[in-house]
């Protein structure tokens, strides 16, 4: 299977992974009087897709590890199960955030949401696999969080959200969530007879997939906003608007993967954590595409600046930890 041969190869994938699921949602901006609700069915194809042609192609050819089908017929059952309960955690996480996105905006959700989920993900990853530097590490989650902040205060400044009690209980469930699933990622990738990262995607790929099944039309039918919806209008949808949905998979699923590839060679806790700075790229899409920040003031523009200098100082400092 390809594995990065240098720290340098698997650090590009780390931000590749954080401007792949920073980049994801645009594919929903692009559909028209879609509910989100039932887009996420075609995006949970997508990820599941990817993630198989990863495992195919590069996860079963070359002379390092095991090849896909090989790696997950050997592999301990029990971390095929904890890597199906990562992705079955994380999907319900990616429901709620968007959610909270949605009730309390980007000014509210990332500082509560991504701020959690980076802190309890490095630490508890950190936890059953020391790899790294953990002077470097926590001030690259602190820098990391420090941008997050930063957005988010940015946003505040386009004042388009209220906060609400619902908004805020919300996004602190979907970042306890969104922390929880690296763990169990981690216990996969490190325990026994480990998952390859290829066979790691595929089963936190089709945990999240499975969940699907259980989440998703419950909040059909409870949306936390908006009105309830029904499967009826999946078949009513466009073939662009499914082929969007499709491709925003595609688009997430490729940053999971380059994310655990990178994490068998540097750690999940630094891998994780460069990924979860995703929020900034998605602010990058505000300000250059969608212009978002078209109509804000100094303030925001000074927080915006600030938030992308802690973002590459985190990167560069948890890059140091590898090597600490």
């Amino acid at each position: 299977m390809f594995s990065p041969a240098t720290f340098a190869t698997a650090l590009v994938m780390t931000v590749f992974s954080a401007v792949f699921w920073g980049s994801w949602a645009n594919t929903y901006k692009g559909t028209k009087n879609y509910a989100f609700e039932l887009f996420y069915w075609d995006y949970i194809i997508g990820v599941v897709l990817i993630s198989l042609v990863f495992a195919l192609t590069l996860g079963s050819r070359g002379e390092t590890g095991e090849p896909f089908l090989t790696n997950l017929a050997a592999a301990n059952r029990s971390n095929i199960l904890y890597a199906m309960i990562g992705g079955f955690i994380f999907n319900i996480a990616n429901l709620l955030l968007v959610a909270g996105i949605a009730i309390a905006g980007l000014a509210i959700a990332f500082p509560i949401a991504i701020g959690i989920a980076v802190v309890e993900g490095v630490v508890l990853s950190y936890a059953l696999q020391p790899k790294g530097n953990p002077a470097y590490l926590a001030g690259g989650v602190a820098l990391a969080t420090a941008a997050i902040v930063f957005d988010a205060m940015a946003y505040k400044r386009l004042g388009t959200n209220k906060v609400t009690q619902k908004g805020i209980v919300v996004n602190i469930v979907s970042g306890l969530l969104m922390g929880g699933f690296a763990p169990f990622v981690t216990r996969s990738m490190t325990a026994g007879h480990v998952l390859t990262p290829y066979s790691v995607a595929v089963c936190f790929s089709i945990g999240a997939f499975v969940c699907c099944f259980f989440a998703n039309p419950y909040l059909m039918r409870h949306p936390l906003l908006g009105e309830p919806v029904t499967f009826s209008g999946f078949w009513k949808a466009s073939a662009k608007d499914h082929l969007l949905g499709v491709f925003g998979g595609v688009v997430w699923g490729l940053g999971g993967c380059f994310n655990f590839i990178a994490a068998g060679f540097v750690g999940v806790a630094i891998s994780y954590a460069i990924g979860q700075s995703a929020p900034m790229i998605a602010a990058l899409w505000g300000v250059l595409v969608w212009k978002e920040f078209q109509e804000a003031d100094g303030k925001a523009w000074t927080y915006l600046t600030l938030m992308f200098f802690a973002y590459l100082g985190a990167v560069a400092t948890i890059a140091m930890a590898y090597g600490g």
